[in-house]
């Protein structure tokens, strides 16, 4: 067995083009499974990041919501409701819509979405929100989100020079009073945040008694699940009571199952499985047929044929490593180059590397198996 480590190494080597060709094929496999999978984490983790960054216990919204930019909205007296139940601490208001951002440089406009809520409630943990709630108090002052696309304009950049930015949004004119991190996703490619009157100023058609989302904070020390329990009781089926967790769960859900996403990144991954199968067969199969003599040859000097076989399964074990490192490394770059391009959080984590390379060991070790049947035709008689 200790012979059969660098036997396979020095198989493989021996035709050094035919190994970077290997390499080539198994280090494409690799980035086509890892991107289609960093872009699905990377879409669903957007479309919910708004979501992961409520400061909310439980949230209330109309259960004819399918995801957030297909928001309905509720009575307010539902939360008011809400707000006399044990264990209930705070309730906030918060208020969704679409404006018209108007580019302060180019003048084209493009769709943004504009949340609205009252100043004197953190009800976000986003980075900047808490350093500028103030300034949104003032009439037709807003916050932008820097992680927004740039084809919203240097908005950022000359906030940070010191300069005023203003510009229309939906027609009226407006004030940046500061920045805060949020970035693009399904629901929209920028966002502002501003007050819940700034918001009706933008939309005067809309009425304060209707909101989008309803927070609920629950005492510290009370039983979130009881508090969730008791106002199913309470409240009546036009509103939909879910936890925190259960509203991500409630977003994340429709962009998986009623959204053709999942599946086409799903299969973008299988289609990379197969292309790097296909050429690790190739591979193996080709260097077990020009080696077919000295198989022969082993078979005669005694050795069992699950000693070749497993000859074969080192090979493959050997592409799957070492077409996985450059992969990896040129994955790594990609990543980066997706972050800065789309504004979408495209991130390498450990769980995803585990899996592309098991991915991968299976992928090469299913390709040594099938090239195994080669290897039966290895018949000493043939030679001798």
């Amino acid at each position: 067995m200790l012979l059969a480590i660098p036997l396979a190494w020095l198989q493989l080597a021996r035709e050094r083009v035919r190994l970077f060709v290997a390499l080539a094929g198994i280090g494409f496999a690799v980035i086509l499974m890892m991107m289609q999978l960093g872009f699905q984490e990377a879409l669903f983790t957007a479309a919910v990041n708004f979501h992961v960054n409520l400061k909310t216990d439980i949230v209330l919204i109309s259960p004819q919501t399918t995801t957030l930019f297909a928001i309905k909205n509720f009575s307010r007296r539902r939360l008011y409701q809400a707000a006399g139940v044990d264990g209930v601490e705070s309730v906030s208001p918060l208020y969704l819509d679409f404006g018209l951002w108007r580019n302060p440089q180019t003048r084209k406009t493009r769709q943004l979405m504009i949340i609205g809520f009252d100043p004197s409630q953190a009800v976000f943990s986003l980075p900047g929100v808490a350093d500028y709630l103030d300034r949104i108090k003032m009439p037709d002052v807003v916050l932008f989100d820097e992680n927004s696309r740039p084809e919203y304009g240097a908005i950022a950049e000359q906030f940070k020079a010191g300069k005023t930015v203003s510009t229309e949004v939906s027609g009226r004119k407006i004030t940046v009073g500061g920045l805060f991190q949020l970035g693009a996703s399904f629901s929209a490619d920028g966002n502002l945040i501003t007050s819940d009157l700034n918001l009706l100023r933008l939309f005067p058609e809309r009425n304060l008694g209707l909101i989008d989302i309803g927070l609920i904070n629950v005492i510290p020390g009370k039983d979130i699940s009881a508090v969730i329990a008791e106002l199913k009781t309470l409240l009546p089926d036009d509103v939909l009571v879910l936890s925190k967790q259960g509203f991500v769960r409630f977003e994340r859900n429709y962009w998986e199952t009623s959204t053709t996403i999942g599946f086409i990144f799903t299969l973008g991954t299988l289609m990379g499985f197969i292309v790097g199968m296909v050429i690790v067969y190739q591979i193996l199969y080709t260097d077990v047929s020009d080696h077919l003599a000295e198989y022969a040859t082993l078979k005669a000097m005694g050795y069992k044929s699950r000693f070749l076989y497993t000859v074969v399964l080192q090979e493959a074990f050997i592409l799957a490593v070492l077409g996985f490192i450059p992969g990896f490394a040129l994955c790594l770059g990609l990543y980066k180059l997706v972050r800065e391009g789309t504004s979408l959080p495209m991130l390498m984590t450990a769980d995803r590397v585990i899996t592309v390379f098991l991915l991968t060991l299976i992928m090469c070790i299913v390709s040594g198996v099938i090239a195994m049947r080669r290897v039966q035709a290895a018949d000493p008689a043939d030679i001798f």
